[in-house]
Formats: C-alpha cells, structure tokens, sequence
C-alpha cells in the first residue's frame, strides 16, 4: 500500500508520497527488528494473576526521538488531546482483553508497562510495536487519518509484541504471514471485546475509520472477507487472497506477510462464524492456546499451524466437538492441509 502511495507524481500528492517515502525506510527497519530472534518470557516469570495496566503517554512533537515528552500517567484525567487519550484508551481496552479473557498479565505475561509515543514524525503513515513500546503517526491527511482512531490497530502492533514473547515466529513467507495474522486475530478481539460485539454483529475489519472520506475502502484489511477492504485509484485493490488457490508467491513484503495473512485470517473468521457467540470465547481460546503452546517452530507453515489448532481445539474440547470440527472445516474451506 506505502509503495503505491509513494510512486504518486501527481504535483497534489507530492508531500504524501514523500511521506510514504519515509515510512517505508523506516518500515524496513522495523522489519529486520522483527526478524530477530525475540527471547520468550520464562514460565517462572509469568504471572499468577494478572495486575492493574500500568500505562505512560508520551508526545514526541513531530520529532522521531523516542520516547517523548510524558502527557498522561496510568490514573490520570484525559488531557484533551484526541491521539493520547485514544492511546491510553486503546492500551486499556488492549490489556484488558488479555487479563480478563486469557489470564495474561500485560503483553509478556509479567506486568510489563504499557508505554506510547503519539504525534511521531512528520505525516508519519503507521504505526508500530518497537518490540519495548508502542508509537504512533498522525497519517498524512489526504489518505490517512491519525492512527490512533483505529482500537483494531492499537491491537494488532501490540499482539506483534504478544508473538515476540511466546512463539518468536519469524517474520518472512508464511511464519511472517502467520505473525501477521495473529496480530490481526487479537486486534479485532480487542475491539469486538470492547464494545461487546458478536461474531455476527463484529464487522471484522482492521483499520477501519483510518482512511480520509477521500478513499474508496472501508479499512485496511477485512478477515471476514480478504480481498475486499478497499478498491482505489491511488491505494489499487486489496490484494489478500482468501485461500490457497490465490496464495501470492512474492519476495516483496518480507514475502507477502501483510499480503497471505489473509489465508489465516480468514480461517479464524470461519471459526468463529461457524461457532457464533463471542469470538473471544472458544475461537479466541483455541487460538491464543495455540500461540503459547510452544509447538509452533519459528519458521512454521500454515499447514503446520492449522495442525496445531487443530490439535489446541482437541485439548481443550475433545475430538469430534463442535469446536474441533469447526477447525478443520475452516482450514479445509481455505485449502490448508490439517
């Protein structure tokens, strides 16, 4: 999507494709943070119970000099400011969705703070998990809008730093699709656990309310249906396949992680679809026990992560229950071996 912005020559586009520019270099720095090996939380380190969120904002002013000036402690007023305040709101709602659903204590399981930088760069275009904080850009105004609007994308960078402390997949070809997806995953739970939607009411998109009225999408990408979040002139269309037969082989992207993560995306979807209610309830349970069930291989596979949840959904329901069949039906309407 950056790339496409960024080769704009139109006179009117001119600072947004500069902007994107920028991102992208900074985002292939990001990636090659990601691709490191992360060490995991050690089990002992894990907490019993999990505690208050202990969250701190900070303004960067434009600047990429991290962290910032401090503007809200945990406890504090809302100071007016939209970015902070949906940044400490989206970090509650994030944490909050672990402890009371998964029993987890803040992202790596032992209480770490929640830490945010807002207002960075200059039409900064993303946002991100640094692997020790979040940070945020306020978008460059003629595609997107501050990044913090969206409490799916607050979410899905902080599920990246989730990953990091358990199954350390890597992130190139499908294990970086995978990455990508459970952040997905996690960041629409978040938001459908906020507002206390059911898989039928959820709209199951990420990123939605991001773009200016002056895109044709609705979000970055949708797990109920990939391929179909935006069609532009500028952006192009979304270019997720929604199952094997339309796998995108690529060496861009790290090898399509942004892109194949909709194969995943959409099995979870047809999960919880199949099993309605609340997607955090079974379906966000299978998943999350699969991702700290320390089976999944750094370079793992779709296939070898289907087996997996396959084999977490036995684990937890038994053989033959509704859950596990609607595992194996998702992953064979998508065209994953299990």
């Amino acid at each position: 999507m950056l790339r496409r912005i960024a080769a704009q020559s139109e006179p009117r586009l001119w600072a947004v494709a500069r902007a994107a520019k920028e991102s992208l270099l900074h985002i292939k720095d990001l990636q090659a943070v990601r691709a490191a090996p992360a060490p995991s939380t050690p089990p002992s380190a894990v907490a019993a119970k999990p505690g208050p969120p202990k969250r701190t904002i900070y303004d960067a002013d434009t600047s990429e000099n991290l962290p910032g000036r401090v503007v809200r402690k945990e406890g504090a007023a809302p100071i007016g400011d939209a970015a902070a305040d949906e940044a400490y709101d989206g970090l509650g709602s994030t944490h909050r969705l672990y402890a009371e659903i998964f029993g987890r204590d803040s992202i790596d399981g032992a209480g770490l703070a929640l830490d945010a930088t807002v207002h960075y760069g200059n039409l900064y275009d993303n946002a991100f998990w640094d692997g020790n904080q979040m940070v945020f850009g306020d978008g460059d105004g003629e595609i997107f809008q501050r990044f913090t609007k969206s409490v799916s994308v607050i979410g899905h960078e902080l599920a990246h730093g989730v990953t990091q402390f358990t199954a350390g997949l890597n992130y190139r070809n499908q294990a970086g699709a995978l990455n990508e997806s459970m952040s997905d995953v996690f960041g629409v739970l978040v938001e459908q656990y906020l507002k206390k939607e059911t898989t039928e009411q959820a709209s199951w998109l990420i990123g939605e309310g991001l773009f200016t009225d002056k895109v044709q999408g609705a979000a970055l990408r949708s797990m109920k249906a990939p391929g179909t979040a935006y069609d532009d002139d500028i952006l192009g269309k979304d270019p997720q396949p929604d199952s094997m037969d339309t796998y995108v082989r690529t060496s861009a992207d790290n090898g399509g992680v942004h892109i194949n993560s909709g194969i995943p995306n959409r099995a979870f979807y047809l999960v919880a679809s199949e099993l309605g209610g609340n997607a955090w309830g079974a379906p966000g349970q299978i998943w999350y026990g699969t991702l700290i069930s320390g089976s999944l291989p750094p370079a793992c596979t779709f296939g070898k992560f289907a087996k997996s949840t396959a084999a977490t959904a036995e684990e937890l329901f038994g053989v033959g229950s509704v859950e596990h069949d609607a595992v194996l039906k998702a992953w064979e309407t998508v065209k994953v071996k299990v």
